[in-house]
């Protein structure tokens, strides 16, 4: 087994999970603790209502585990959000973020070769999805179609959740004004030496996803990272000027070689109803960009952590705590340092 010499923190997002996020860290710890030289496990509560907390805190006291962080929120909040909970805290060299769920802590390992050999972001795709909803899917297909369509990047294939991220491309997110909403894509949008792997792990469960809260995050990501919606609004109004003056030529032509010209209620009517359909859709674009602007300038804070745990051993601390001294026969000693 590869050994490196690099502080590794890893950020896990969980929910209602009492029963078995002990072996979740547990399993992480056998994994992570042989290959790095120090590491810290991350784990953010999205407002869990079972018994997770009562866990953690027994997790986090003197005969708990070491190195063990919990943020524990106020409220619930979508994933990427919940994930810069923990990645803005976290002291490593690198951080990786892993659903527990549906990613497989053993392919940690090989991502973080790739990181230590040179590459500021690692993602990792495992082939076997969970099963959705077929208005999910639909939901989900039409989304990545139209943001790489938008952003030349599919974030599912190309900038999946499971990844692993240098220091740098963290401090570079933290400049953003937006860095729950950058967090998803620009890790693979900003310009970073980047891999790709793929792997096929059967996830632990299936958990349901709620299509109204997915179109919602969708819509704030799509319309926050790219101005693909306002140039479709310029479109719209320059195809409406262009179609108006068009109609008008036409309108024109007809009366100086039509004499026998009906009452002008068909045409009055389709240019009513292509107009209207114009309006209606520069409306819409404008309206999601009203409401992106609104949330940017008026909503407050997307989380909050109301109760923070750290575990009672941390065992970069001890090694901070121990200094070689050179004694009076020329060898050393390690003395602990107060």
């Amino acid at each position: 087994m590869d050994f490196y010499p690099c502080f590794l923190s890893v950020v896990f997002v969980v929910r209602n999970q009492s029963e078995s996020i002990e072996f979740i860290l547990s399993e992480a710890t056998a994994v992570i603790a042989p290959i790095v030289s120090d590491f810290e496990l991350i784990v953010v509560d999205n407002a869990s209502e079972d018994a997770t907390i009562t866990i953690m805190k027994r997790l986090t006291g003197e005969q708990g585990m070491a190195n063990l962080q919990v943020y524990a929120l106020t409220k619930e909040v979508d994933a990427d959000s919940a994930c810069w909970v923990g990645m803005e805290s976290a002291l490593g060299d690198f951080v990786a973020v892993i659903d527990p769920l549906a990613d497989d802590i053993h392919f940690l390992p090989q991502m973080l070769d790739k990181s230590v050999k040179g590459a500021d972001v690692v993602f990792a795709n495992n082939r076997e999805k969970p099963l959705q909803s077929v208005a999910y899917r639909a939901a989900y297909n039409l989304f990545h179609t139209l943001y790489n369509w938008c952003n030349g990047v599919h974030l599912a294939k190309e900038a999946p959740s499971y990844r692993i991220l240098s220091k740098t491309v963290i401090n570079y997110i933290l400049q953003h004004p937006q860095p729950t909403l950058s967090y998803r894509h620009l890790p693979a949008t900003g310009g970073f030496a980047r891999a790709s792997l793929e792997y096929s792990a059967a996830a632990r469960t299936a958990p349901k996803k709620s299509l109204s809260d997915s179109i919602d995050r969708g819509m704030r990501l799509l319309v926050s990272t790219t101005r693909a919606p306002m140039r479709l609004v310029t479109g719209l109004s320059m195809f409406g000027a262009l179609a108006n003056l068009v109609y008008g030529v036409y309108v024109m032509i007809i009366a100086l070689l039509k004499t026998d010209i009906a009452p002008g209620w068909v045409s009055l009517s389709l240019q009513q109803s292509g107009m209207f359909f114009l309006i209606s859709l520069v409306l819409l674009v404008l309206g999601e960009y009203i409401l992106n602007m609104v949330s940017l300038s008026n909503e407050g804070p997307r989380y909050h952590v109301g109760q923070e745990f750290t575990s009672a051993r941390m065992t970069r601390l001890e090694k901070l705590n121990i200094e070689e001294v050179a004694d009076k026969a020329g060898g050393s000693r390690s003395e602990q340092v107060s």
